[in-house]
């Protein structure tokens, strides 16, 4: 099973190595990729040095998988070849989500999905991924009218730079800025570029992004996304309107039961979701689950996961888990 990593030297392809690792997925070769800077660099897998080679070195090499984190715009140019050579290719960017030709998935919501005629899979936005994982099976149960999410992002999910700005202020020290303002006891609310319709790119993947995976145009998903000074994970505030009523220990009970999800709901003695407890963890968790008591059929609850892990790394790899379990490559 040889394996392609598509900007394996960045954050991302950098903890897709970590999770492959961790997951003890049957890499016989690792094929690391990077931009031409990078070639000849050596990245670390399983204690092994491997050399970072270029895509057309890397689609000779004959990979059965090629995990892509390396930007939409080198998505959509260099995808398309290594899907032409018959390798699976596995996008972690937005470049292919919205293809109504190409799947978008996670893999406890919707794996099934896949065929082995799909030779690009798009992995959702990180902080759809752990929303979905969530309400798929509250959707199944009570069906989904709407839903209202704000979000409060980690700096990792913009990249190295952000990190580096945020540790740079912690110390004081001028840097490059990421962000357009200081992210150390700030609030940002701007994630991606703004559109025509007030909302940012970020938002309105989320609410394009949920009805797609979980398959059902009718449900309602409005947005607003933040970035805050943290690193563990993206965490949550999510509204969610039903058509029909709801028990809350059946809630409770349905989502302990959900693939990937850990209920973390006892605030009697202060028990709920936070970034730095979730961080490096593969799970998505969700806490404050309680009624609204403001409308009929509503819930109210806070999601936090990894978004470097299930947000990213550990989704894609999930879904090459899935492909080869079920022969699919």
């Amino acid at each position: 099973m040889k394996v392609a990593v598509v900007g394996a030297t960045g954050l991302v392809g950098t903890k897709m190595l970590q999770v492959l690792a961790e997951r003890n997925f049957p890499v016989t070769e690792l094929i690391p990729v990077a931009s031409e800077k990078s070639i000849g660099k050596e990245v670390e897998f399983k204690g092994k040095k491997y050399k970072v080679v270029g895509y057309e070195d890397a689609i000779a090499a004959k990979p059965a998988i090629a995990i892509f984190s390396a930007g939409g715009g080198t998505s959509l140019a260099i995808a398309p070849k290594f899907a032409e050579a018959g390798i699976t290719v596995i996008d972690n960017s937005s470049a292919w989500r919205m293809d109504p030709t190409k799947k978008l998935v996670v893999p406890e919501v919707n794996a099934d999905v896949l065929t082995a005629a799909d030779k690009i899979i798009a992995n959702p936005n990180c902080s759809t991924i752990q929303m979905v994982v969530v309400l798929k099976p509250l959707h199944d149960k009570y069906k989904i009218k709407r839903v209202v999410v704000s979000t409060y992002q980690s700096v990792t999910g913009t990249g190295v730079k952000a990190v580096e700005q945020l540790m740079n202020e912690r110390k004081g020290i001028e840097g490059e800025m990421a962000y357009k303002y200081p992210i150390d006891l700030n609030a940002i609310p701007q994630i991606d570029v703004f559109l025509e319709n007030g909302y940012t790119k970020e938002e309105m993947k989320m609410t394009h992004e949920t009805v797609k995976i979980i398959g059902d145009t009718n449900i309602k998903v409005t947005a607003t996304t933040v970035r805050i000074p943290v690193m563990g994970g993206h965490s949550e505030s999510v509204n969610i309107e039903f058509e029909n009523d709801f028990d809350l220990a059946e809630v409770r009970d349905l989502l302990s039961k959900a693939p990937g999800v850990v209920v973390q709901d006892d605030i009697a003695n202060f028990i709920y979701p936070m970034p730095l407890t979730a961080h490096e963890k593969d799970e998505t968790f969700v806490g404050r689950i309680r009624r609204d008591e403001t409308q009929p059929n509503t819930l109210n609850c806070w999601i936090v996961s990894d978004n470097l892990r299930k947000g990213a790394a550990t989704n894609a790899v999930q879904i090459a888990e899935y492909l080869l379990q079920k022969g699919l490559v």
